[in-house]
């Protein structure tokens, strides 16, 4: 760090802009989100002299980002807090090829009109977490296919890929790690991955003046590659900073469901489905991931924690990280669904809700669709539990009855000879039936 005696050196103008630029490093620090930099001396001063640019990327492998990549989203986010340009660069050219780093297989590799419909899709959850108008710090949202996609092979090979020796390229972890395995080896495909990804950083360089590449500790190897590149090209020196992989404390990678990954789209995973995941968050990792993914400051954090810990069973701590980061994704409605959705599926009568709200409260749950001829002459109990599958048949649906465990908008049924009209509506087309605790079904009335 900078000395008091160099602080001195400054002006009162520069003096001002330490004290929003040391911020930065501060809280990446104690948030634990720097794994390693490529100069941990001179790459803190150059974050203090003045606004920097800094960029990460990432490769569209589907239509949606998830959980793994809200690591190098949040840092983004706070160098732009800070008052640093962010850059996020979406792979059109490199999700061509697949990154190989910590894969033991080589990827599926995917056509232009995917890649398209897949970035397509990230754009609008990248501008949920960066300011794309907001002044010189301005948030840059760019495809590298618009540079890679002009190079001729024989072009490519003769300007980039003569400045990488082979034996350095040999000796990363990410290269190593595959070329070691006896069960998977490494394509020249795969193998050129680490060209495209260290011209991106000599090419936003030159367009942007971006000094400073961040990404998670599996892309260490790309990152000095990057940095090599536009010493020998250009005769600068780049900087890269890492961060943890989001792993459990056990080791095993968060964000995996019984489902498969945890999405931040909500076509794919639901605000609830979210919700719920940090709320079940173990307590050895809920303070960890208040610290990498919430605004909240230190003492907060720890005020908070030392609550929690005197009465785990509340889970303060994971209800408060769930309520952050479903806003940050899914905004104020998604974060209002979702806690909607968890007081329903505690047992909350079903009210004052429309087709819409239901639809995504209720995204997993087995519906179907009748006519709404059919609810308006009556439709009897038993039928409407036989027509949504949750009884065999109308015997079944009789035992459930008079045992106690049917529903309509989460009201017990008292008899079998109850009948369903459009009162029972619970919006504006829709009636919930529940079987015991958990088993839900929706019809609905067209």
């Amino acid at each position: 760090m900078i000395s008091g005696d160099n602080l001195l050196s400054y002006s009162l103008k520069s003096l001002a802009t330490l004290s929003v630029m040391n911020d930065v490093i501060r809280e990446l620090s104690w948030r634990g989100l720097i794994n390693q930099t490529t100069d941990d001396v001179n790459l803190p001063k150059l974050l203090l002299e003045k606004s920097r640019t800094v960029y990460a990327g990432f490769d569209p492998t589907a239509d949606s980002l998830h959980v793994g990549h809200l690591m190098a989203l949040m840092i983004l986010r706070r160098f732009q807090k800070a008052g640093h340009r962010p850059i996020a660069v979406v792979g059109g050219a490199t999700g061509m090829i697949g990154d190989p780093s910590g894969k033991s297989e080589e990827r599926k590799l995917l056509s232009e009109d995917s890649l398209r419909a897949n970035i397509a899709g990230m754009e609008p959850q990248l501008r949920r977490f960066l300011d794309f108008d907001c002044g010189p710090r301005s948030a840059l949202l760019v495809n590298n296919y618009d540079w890679m996609g002009r190079f001729g092979y024989l072009e490519f090979l003769r300007d980039v890929g003569k400045h990488f020796p082979v034996n350095v390229m040999l000796a990363k972890d990410s290269v190593r790690a595959r070329l070691e395995r006896t069960d998977a080896g490494l394509s020249y495909t795969e193998f050129s991955y680490m060209l495209l990804q260290a011209y991106d950083f000599v090419h936003l360089y030159q367009q942007h003046d971006c000094e400073l590449q961040v990404g998670g500790s599996d892309q260490w190897g790309n990152i000095t590659a990057g940095i090599d590149l536009a010493r020998r090209l250009r005769g600068v020196q780049l900087y890269g900073c890492t961060c943890p992989l989001l792993t459990k404390s056990d080791g095993t990678k968060m964000g995996k469901t019984e489902s498969g990954a945890l999405w931040l789209s909500a076509e794919k995973t639901s605000p609830y489905q979210f919700y719920q995941y940090w709320i079940n968050l173990d307590d050895a990792d809920v303070g960890r991931c208040l610290r990498f993914f919430t605004d909240m400051g230190q003492e907060e954090i720890e005020s908070l924690l030392g609550e929690h810990q005197r009465d785990p069973g509340k889970r303060l701590a994971q209800r408060r990280l769930a309520q952050e980061l479903t806003q940050l994704v899914h905004d104020q409605e998604g974060l209002h669904t979702a806690e909607r959705a968890t007081e329903i599926f505690f047992g909350a009568e079903i009210n004052h809700l429309n087709d819409a709200q239901l639809a995504s409260i209720f995204a997993d749950v087995p519906s179907k669709q009748l006519p709404r001829e059919k609810l308006a002459t009556g439709l009897p109990i038993i039928d409407a539990f036989v027509e949504s599958t949750l009884s065999k048949n109308k015997s079944d649906a009789r035992r459930v009855i008079t045992q106690g465990g049917a529903y309509v908008n989460n009201r017990r049924i008292e008899g079998i000879d109850c009948t369903l009209g459009l009162n029972d509506l619970a919006s504006e087309s829709t009636i919930i039936l529940r079987s015991g605790k958990k088993n839900y079904a929706l019809l609905r009335f067209v």
